[in-house]
């Protein structure tokens, strides 16, 4: 596997952990006047520093963030330890919508309110993931072509993926699923 999706360190360890199974996202500068698409249905969880605040995140997040930053790796090393399949996606056109997720990820409403409106188009778009450790955690080089803000990268070499292991297992996957469909009205 060699697609990446790009995330803060911190919402990438809370899904490696299975404390959430959903990325919010608008679409980076990058990603044109499209904004973010949904381009690929598995990939590499790629832990990134750009833009993460840590006063973007619930408390009990931010208190993870203070436990987990010494031990991130240096901006020359990019780390990856899990992928993910997209099970459920919907592009959420009211801040109502978005706001039935609470909960369910760990931004602060302010931030989910500020990604909504931002740019144009007032939607943001919501991703439920099943996601996987690796066998093994894997470190690579920092490439200047990871840079920028995008969502999607190609690392430079395929990340194997066999015994890989779900971060949760069937039916803890299952409820959080069914919220995330519940809270959304449905996916796709």
């Amino acid at each position: 596997m060699r697609i990446a999706f790009k995330e803060w360190a911190v919402v990438v360890d809370a899904l490696g952990r299975g404390e959430q199974l959903l990325i919010l996202r608008k679409g980076g500068i990058a990603e044109g006047r499209d904004g973010f698409q949904v381009g690929h249905e598995r990939f590499l969880l790629f832990p990134t520093l750009f833009h993460q605040q840590r006063e973007n995140i619930v408390p009990a997040a931010q208190a993870r963030y203070d436990a987990i930053a010494p031990t991130l790796p240096g901006p020359e090393t990019l780390r990856l330890e899990s992928f993910a399949e997209v099970v459920a996606a919907r592009k959420l056109g009211s801040l109502a919508e978005a706001e039935r997720l609470r909960g369910q990820h760990i931004w602060r409403d302010e931030v989910v309110a500020e990604r909504f409106d931002r740019g144009e188009e007032q939607a943001i778009h919501a991703l439920a993931l099943r996601v996987w450790r690796l066998p093994r955690r894997i470190e690579l080089p920092m490439l200047p072509s990871y840079g920028g803000c995008r969502s999607w990268i190609e690392v430079a070499e395929d990340i194997p993926t066999a015994g890989s292991v779900p971060v949760l297992d069937d039916d803890a996957f299952a409820a959080k699923r069914a919220a995330f469909v519940a809270a959304t009205g449905g996916a796709r």
